[in-house]
């Protein structure tokens, strides 16, 4: 796939096909939107384009009162859509300029200028330009002047998409994992740095990885433990795991971590990417009294986990 980050450098799209949003989490929802792309582009012999924005429109000209946490990071969304076929993906720096221009301005300086379409698919309640003044009407409105074919996600499909995110992230900060990956239609899942942490797991015979995630905009879902599967840096195989993230009451924590507990595995990784992959929740995190309690519950949660599997 060809990622395109500077939009006064863009090559040209042959009967460019064109939708735009943020497409985060690409899920089931957007595959169809998606679909719907490749198809009309692949009718008149054209290119299908896909923009989106970084960072999330948002997080620049939200309300503020609660953050946005991501289902992927940039580099993750662009992974997920190469997968779903999209061959040109535009990633536009959104800032408050750019969420100020004219309506106008933005179709004419920024639609036509840099991807001169041939189609432009839009959701009937897209908007776009200063004060949101922008939609479908005035796209349509414009076409015969510049000479592009407006057409429309149908309402159905688009609010299936708009509801997917809202309840994926609504799913995962309350710890329905199962819902999140039904609406995802994979397994959600993040990256972190190895770090040392207090080495307290391999004295009792469960040692973790500690992970760093960088992105701090990155959802990470509710507090317990997690069957998982992970994935290390530079290794070909998947391996098995339970993960927690708390505060690690039991022995006095108040700072969040996230740790993984990697099945049968014994290798250094300390700065290596790991990538884990949940697969269940199996219980919220719990205060125990003392470390043979705790190493008591960690054997059953071992066995859960492999369960789950």
């Amino acid at each position: 796939m060809n990622i395109y980050h500077d939009i006064d450098q863009l090559p040209h799209f042959n009967n460019a096909v064109i939708t735009i949003g943020t497409f985060d989490g690409v899920h089931k929802g957007h595959l169809q939107i998606i679909k719907q792309l490749v198809e009309e582009a692949k009718s008149i012999n054209g290119t299908p384009v896909l923009i989106t924005f970084y960072p999330h429109p948002k997080q620049i000209v939200g309300s503020g009162k609660n953050p946005l946490y991501i289902i992927n990071t940039l580099t993750e969304k662009a992974a997920l859509l190469s997968k779903a076929g999209i061959e040109h993906l535009v990633v536009v720096p959104f800032n408050k300029e750019f969420a100020n221009q004219p309506a106008p301005e933005y179709i004419s300086n920024f639609l036509v200028r840099c991807f001169k379409p041939h189609t432009i698919i839009i959701g009937y309640d897209h908007r776009f330009g200063k004060n949101r003044e922008g939609d479908y009407h005035l796209l349509e409105n414009f076409a015969p002047q510049f000479g592009y074919i407006v057409k429309e996600i149908p309402e159905q499909l688009l609010q299936n998409a708009i509801i997917s995110s809202t309840k994926i992230r609504e799913s995962l900060l309350s710890g329905d994992v199962t819902t999140a990956n039904n609406f995802l239609g994979y397994q959600y899942f993040f990256s972190g740095i190895v770090i040392e942490g207090n080495k307290l797991g391999r004295t009792i015979g469960y040692p973790t990885a500690n992970l760093f995630i960088e992105d701090e905009n990155k959802l990470t879902p509710s507090n317990g433990v997690y069957a998982v599967e992970v994935v290390v840096e530079d290794m070909q195989d998947t391996f098995k795991g339970m993960m927690n993230i708390g505060i690690r009451p039991t022995v006095g924590g108040t700072k969040r971590v996230v740790e993984v507990n990697i099945f049968d595995f014994d290798e250094m990784i300390y700065g290596k990417k790991v990538t884990v992959q949940i697969v269940a929740k199996f219980r919220d995190e719990a205060k125990f009294n003392g470390l043979d309690e705790l190493k008591k519950q960690l054997a059953q949660d071992k066995i859960e986990a492999l369960s789950v599997f």
